[in-house]
């Protein structure tokens, strides 16, 4: 069994930021793709970043310049550092993990409110 333990949200005014941690643990190995994904009411979950075992990371358009993702290998943990949030940034921020080449696994989601 694997569990992804979220940690880091909140409320921030906008032009704030705040630093999303997610550490894996349980029956996990080969941890390939780290990353976090979002969601608001009514909408469909988006990706936000993702980093790979090697370091290459992809963020989403609506994001690049203001957040950063980075990981920690030996700690299975992935961090994610929002700065300049806006409202717009408002959402349900879900980590995600692959292993062992094609597993995936979730976290329960963390709140962050942006206000304006």
């Amino acid at each position: 069994q694997v569990q992804l333990v979220e940690s880091g949200g909140g409320l921030v005014q906008a032009g704030g930021s705040l630093r999303l941690s997610c550490a894996a643990s349980g029956t996990i190995f080969n941890i390939n793709t780290m990353g976090w994904y979002r969601q608001t009411p009514g909408k469909q979950r988006e990706l936000v970043a993702t980093i790979t075992s090697g370091g290459d990371t992809n963020l989403a358009d609506s994001v690049k310049g203001r957040f950063t993702i980075s990981r920690d290998n030996a700690k299975n943990t992935v961090y994610l550092q929002m700065n300049s949030l806006k409202p717009e940034d408002s959402a349900v921020y879900y980590c995600y993990v692959r292993y062992a080449a094609l597993r995936t696994a979730w976290g329960q989601g963390t709140q962050v409110t942006v206000s304006s």
